[in-house]
């Protein structure tokens, strides 16, 4: 190999080495104690007489849960573009086969065959 190679090797594993991102364990339970925050405003709000919108206001706070745990413990803050562009398209994808689903499911006639 020839020494360039070489030192080009060696640049592109210091530069990889250097992305890495360390959290403090205080984040973690931070994190952790806004989880358990919400999950006690999930059952709160559980008893509340909200009629249509008990279920709303549950898949909000879980929709917020869900993406605290997404941004820091599964480490899609830190990462790079791609990561978060993935993540993206994969909630794209969801979205649009859950949007799908509702539009076949309203556009049936229910109760009329």
């Amino acid at each position: 190999m020839s020494a360039t190679h070489e030192s080009h090797e060696n640049t592109h594993a210091e530069q990889a080495h250097e992305e890495h991102h360390i959290v403090p364990p205080t984040v973690y339970l931070t994190i952790g104690s806004i989880l358990l925050v919400l999950t006690g405003v999930t059952v709160w709000a559980s008893y509340l007489e909200l009629g249509v919108f008990n279920p709303i206001i549950a898949l909000f706070i879980a929709c917020v849960k869900a993406t605290i745990v997404v941004l820091f413990f599964m480490h899609v803050k830190y990462s790079s573009r791609l990561t978060k562009l993935t993540v993206g398209a994969g909630l794209f994808t969801f979205m649009a086969l859950v949007g799908m689903t509702l539009s076949d499911y309203f556009s049936r006639a229910w109760g009329r065959w």
